[in-house]
């Protein structure tokens, strides 16, 4: 599958949300969370909304490029990326499990799972080699 077939995985969040809107209200098989523990959901979603912004300000900061797929001038290792490779895409799969537990029912939980898988196979596999073929043993000792 050719790099650019999929939309950007802001684009991804954006469809999957709606995706697992659509699917609560008209497919809602069964609630696995009721209220008030689906307020809970929240706390999920503010996180990876926080998690997001300050990984895209370090990007900034060390003036590199942020959308996948381009080549990197730096190589990010202080912020959420001492702890994650993937910081951005670890805040959109809080997004969709905070939204997943919101909505409450059983359909949104599938769709997190799919961009979960998505983000996975189609982005964070494919920058990864990237980072190794561009930044080479440094990208390698920061990815142990």
């Amino acid at each position: 599958m050719p790099r650019l077939s999929l939309p950007l995985p802001p684009t991804c969040l954006v469809l999957g949300l709606i995706s697992m809107i659509i699917l609560h209200l008209a497919f809602p098989v069964f609630d696995v969370i009721g209220s008030p523990w689906r307020y809970l959901g929240s706390i999920p979603v503010v996180a990876g909304i926080i998690l997001n912004l300050w990984a895209d300000r370090l990007f900034k900061r060390h003036q590199t490029e942020v959308k996948p797929f381009r080549d990197s001038t730096s190589l990010i290792e202080d912020g959420p990326f001492r702890i994650s490779r993937n910081p951005m895409y670890l805040g959109m799969i809080l997004i969709c499990a905070g939204a997943a537990i919101l909505l409450g029912s059983v359909t949104p939980f599938l769709v997190a799972a799919g961009i979960f898988w998505l983000l996975s196979r189609r982005f964070i596999t494919v920058e990864e080699h990237d980072l190794e073929r561009q930044f080479g043993n440094q990208y390698l000792r920061y990815r142990r």
